[in-house]
This record gives structure tokens, sequence and C-alpha cells, in this order.
């Protein structure tokens, strides 16, 4: 490599920078410097075809803005431009020039990864391996097989992926897709209509609404000849055929209770995917204890196995039969232990005392106990997930796509991974009650500094928020919830909106009092329609953007005087419970109207019937 300056008319952009066939550069950052002071550091050039003519492989954007700056002075009447500073690349290396190009401007600015696959895809044509890229440009091996997996892709998607119209989790299950199965998902997305699946709702699509990870099969899959789909990262595989892979499972399975039966067990029972094995329902005992193996199916494929528990009923006879004086089968009276019972509860009492004591100089230590117990749950704690239930399917659907429970779930199962829970548990709590998973939870959560243990409690306190109580609204109006950012009209909501009187009041909302007015003798039918258009600025009215309906709002309001509105009723609630506890006398503010004597707070129910009307 050599140090030149060329004239800029003997400069060209090589079609082996990354820049090449774009539209011109944005260079206004740095055109008031090459204005100045000219081209400061030289671009990467190499010779071309054209006599004495060179092609710029690195230095799009300065060789622009030395571009602007000559047309600048040639109208101001200077007709001799400054030449460019070039650093010269010896011929024929077409995958240096490229590798050149990419390395200068991913250093500056982060190209999109398909413009990454594009250059990639042109350095393994040039001959580089992928272990050979990725160290040229200090990228994990897995980085680039990532992005050159994009080649699976029809453009038609990675045009969407390049403009932002379809997110990575989107893309990365795409790529498990066949070519017929891209063309039909391309199809939905054209069709306004239509549901269009796209990150964890997308791999349930594309399976059949069953999705079986290989690693779950207890079986050699790779032997058993099962048709597998892999996404191209290389990170995961899963089962092609569900039904297939559970008839093999299933004989593996038989096989495993079988044997667990010959090694002594009492029995060995299989626990269905319908059903779900709670080991705080029984006890552990051993083989001579008549302990069972309890084999508990997952519906993900994923089997996990519970040696030696009986019933707590069971449990409890065992107990007493030892406990006999003749209970251990040899006529000897069972030994006497070291401790009465009462001592014991004395010891235990006095050690509890302690601990807790103790345990108020250490809030931090408190804290994560304190989650151990929301997730792992014990004898006197019961915390229950909200199970968001509805009878209608369409409202199900609804939820399960919205873009709030997709965000919610991401941050769920990366809590998941910290805590080393499986990615598949539907909740992070919920847990058992035993005492040894509490305080194995504990021991995690010891490990883990405060921010990361503040994320888990966002998550467990998520989980367990009962909808539509007063504890919704106010948490929802102190942080400031802005519903148009995590919700959007669709037909679930359309759907069950029945009263005329209401969708008038949303007409009138969205469109204006005008056209609520002219339209208020129409059928529902078509007064949705009105509002559909607005919100989506089809048919020649205008785009409404960002409406959600009071009843969502925070907070939230009725259209009607008739009430009768659930989140209205709650909010009031809240309302009222901010304003007891404002008027709630402190310690060292005795109430003025009343010296010596405590003021009673309000009734709760008085006072959100007060704020309400």
């Amino acid at each position: 490599m050599k140090l030149d300056f060329i004239p800029l008319d003997k400069l060209v952009v090589s079609k082996a920078n990354m820049r090449y066939g774009k539209k011109a550069p944005d260079v206004s950052d740095i055109l008031p410097t090459v204005r100045s002071r000219g081209v400061i550091q030289p671009v990467i050039v190499r010779p071309n075809c054209a006599p004495d003519g060179f092609e710029i492989v690195a230095g799009s954007r300065r060789f622009h803005a030395a571009k602007i700056v000559a047309e600048e002075r040639r109208a101001a009447g200077d007709m001799a431009p400054e030449p460019m500073p070039c650093a010269i690349l010896d011929e024929g290396d077409d995958a240096a020039a490229i590798e050149a190009s990419m390395i200068e401007n991913m250093a500056r600015l982060d190209p999109d990864e398909v413009t990454q696959w594009e250059n990639f895809t042109r350095l393994v044509r040039e001959g580089r391996k992928v272990e050979d890229i990725a160290a040229t440009f200090g990228l994990p091996d897995l980085t680039v097989k990532r992005v050159l997996a994009l080649g699976n892709l029809l453009p038609a998607i990675r045009d969407l992926y390049r403009k932002e119209r379809i997110d990575a989790a989107t893309v990365r299950h795409l790529t498990m897709a066949s070519k017929s199965q891209q063309k039909a998902w391309l199809a939905l997305a054209d069709d306004e209509n239509a549901y269009l699946p796209t990150g964890h709702q997308l791999k349930s699509w594309l399976f059949g609404g069953q999705s079986i990870p290989v690693k779950h099969a207890l079986f050699d899959v790779d032997a058993s000849g099962l048709a597998t789909i892999a996404d191209l990262f290389g990170e995961d595989r899963y089962v092609a055929d569900a039904d297939a892979f559970w008839t093999a499972q299933n004989a593996e399975i038989d096989a495993r209770r079988a044997a667990y039966v010959e090694q002594g067990w009492a029995d060995a029972i299989i626990v269905p995917p319908s059903d779900h094995f709670s080991t705080w329902e029984y006890e552990k005992a051993g083989k001579r204890k008549g302990g069972r193996v309890y084999i508990d199916v997952r519906a993900n494929g994923e089997v996990i196995v519970h040696e030696g528990y009986v019933s707590g009923k069971e449990a409890r006879r065992i107990a007493k039969a030892e406990g006999s004086e003749n209970g251990n089968g040899t006529g000897q009276k069972a030994a006497r232990p070291e401790v009465t019972s009462t001592m014991q509860t004395y010891v235990d009492l006095h050690r509890h005392a302690a601990v807790r004591a103790a345990l108020t100089g250490h809030p931090a230590v408190a804290l994560r106990l304190m989650v151990a117990h929301v997730i792992g749950g014990s004898h006197l704690w019961n915390v229950k997930a909200e199970p968001q239930s509805t009878r209608n399917d369409e409202v199900r659907d609804s939820l399960d796509n919205s873009k709030a429970e997709a965000d919610f779930d991401e941050r769920r199962r990366a809590v998941l991974a910290v805590l080393g829970f499986s990615a598949e548990e539907p909740t992070v709590t919920g847990g058992n009650g035993d005492d040894y998973g509490v305080v194995g939870i504990f021991q995690r959560l010891l490990d883990l500094p405060d921010a990361v243990v503040m994320e888990v409690i966002a998550i467990v306190m998520g989980e367990t928020l009962a909808s539509g109580s007063a504890a919704v609204e106010a948490v929802g109006m102190e942080i400031g919830v802005d519903m148009a950012r995590c919700w959007q009209a669709d037909d679930a909501f359309f759907g069950l909106i029945r009263d005329r009187e209401v969708l008038t009041r949303i007409v009138a909302e969205v469109a204006g009092e005008t056209v609520a007015s002219a339209n208020a003798g129409e059928k529902t039918k078509t007064l949705k329609r009105i509002v559909r258009d607005h919100l989506d600025g089809a048919n020649g009215r205008d785009r409404r953007e960002s409406w959600v309906p009071r009843w969502m709002a925070f907070p939230p309001a009725a259209y009607t005087a008739r009430g009768g509105v659930g989140t209205v009723a709650a909010h009031a609630k809240a309302q009222a419970a901010r304003e007891i506890e404002r008027l709630r006398p402190s310690d060292d503010e005795p109430d003025p109207t009343a010296p010596g004597a405590v003021m009673a707070p309000p009734d709760p129910d008085e006072e959100a019937d007060r704020l309400a009307a």
C-alpha cells in the first residue's frame, strides 16, 4: 500500500464499497471540516480499468463531501479543486477491498444486518471462511453465522427487516420456515385484515400450534430418522412431526417406567400433560417405605422424574407406624429423641425470634427472602399468579398478541433464566411450598445485585397483580402508563362494542361531533367502520393517532351517565385510598380540630362513592 494525492475526476466509488449503489450519503456532519481544512484522512482506493483511474473502497462520504466543496469553489470561480489523499491497495484482491470497506464503515456506524449479510456473502464468494470473517471484524463465529442465515429468507422479508418493519425475533423464527411458509406469511403481511403472527406466536404458527424442542426427547432423534427443523442461527432444533415425536417419546417413557419398577420402587406413575405433579401434596419416601416414582410429562415434550414420593396421608400412616412401640417390626421400643417436642418448640421459637430481630438490620437480605417466599411459597404464604382468565377466544387471542404481553413475556423469560428455571415455565411465581426450594431461590437471589433483584420483583409483582383491581389503577397512575403505546383497537375490541350511545360518542371522539351527528341514525356496523377508517387513515379519512377508549386510559372515564364501568369504579377506590392517606394525621401532627384526639379515617367505600360522583 502506498500514499498519493489523486484528482477527484479520477475517482469513482467501487462496487466493493458498502455504500455503492445507494443514494448519496449524508455528509452534513463532516462538510464544515472539509470546507475549512480539506480531506485529512486518506480514503482507501485501488486501480480500476479506466486510464489512471481509481475506485474508492472505503471513504465514500469523504469523497462526496470533497465533490460538494469542489462544486462550491467552481461556482465561486476557483477551477482547481484539491486532489484527494489516497491509500492505494494492490490490484485484484476483491476480498481485501470488501474487508477494508466494511472495517472502516462498521467502526464508524454499524450498518443494518441485511447490509452486513450482503457484504459477508460477497466475502464468502471470494473464499473467506466464517472463522476468517469473524477474526477480521472481531465478532463471534455465531454472530457471523446469524448474519449469513438471512440468506435463507426471501428478499421481501429481508427488505422488511432492513426497514425495521419486523423485529429480530420474528426474523429468527422465519429462518426456520420453508419458502412456501415464507410466502404464506408475506401474504398475511400484505392483508391488513389478516392476523399476522410475529415473535413467539410465529413459532406456534410454523409448527401448527405445538413446538417441541429436540432437547426434550428421551430417545436419539437423529437415529430415529425423525424430521427436525433448526433455526439457521444454529441454536435451537424443533420436531417437525409432533405425532411421530410423541409415539417415540411415549415408548421411551413406558420403558423407563418399567425399569423403575424392576429397580424395586413400589410403582412408577406417569403424570400426563393435562395434570401437574405438585410436590407439596407429597412427601419423600425411600424404596423400603413404599416410595413411588412420578414421571411428570409436559406439553412441550419435557419429562421430569420425581423419585421417592408418597401421598401426605400415606406419609402420616408410615410415621405413626414407626413411632409406635412395635412399629419397626422388631418388637423393640423406638429410640427416645434427644429433646422433647416441647423443648424443640422452645428452641425453634427462640431461634426464630433471634433471626427476625437480626433481620431488621439487614433489609437487603430480608428483601431477597421475601421474594424467595413469593416465588417458592411456604405454608404461611399463599401467592397466586393472575390467571388472566376469559371465556372469549377472541379476547384471549387479542391479549396474547398484544405488545404489552410480548414485552412482559420477554422480561419474564429473562428472569426465569436468571433464577435457573426453564424458559417454558408459565410463571415465575407458584412454587410448591418446599423449604428446600425457597432456600435454593434465596441463595440465588443473594448472589444477584440489587438492580437484578428489582427486575425479579417487577416480574413477580406483575404476575400477582389482580386484574381489574384498584391496585392496577394506583400503579398505572403513579407510573403514568400510556395505553396508546401498547394497545391498538383490534377486531375483538370492535366486536365487543354493542352500545349505540357509547359507539356514537366514540365516533365523536375519533371523527368529530359533525361526523357523529351526521351518522347518528346509521347502523352500528357503519359507525364501527368510520372509527376504523379514522384509526387506519383509510378511505379518505384523516388518521387519528394514539387513540384509546376512555375506559382504558389512566385515569379512566365513562362515555355515559349510566356508569357500570369497572375501571372507573376501581379508579375511584384508588383515589379514595390516596385521599384518605393524605388526610390521615401524622404522628407528630395531631388533629387541630380535636386536641388530644385521633381523627377516625374516612370510610373507603363512602369516599370512593363521593369521588366517583
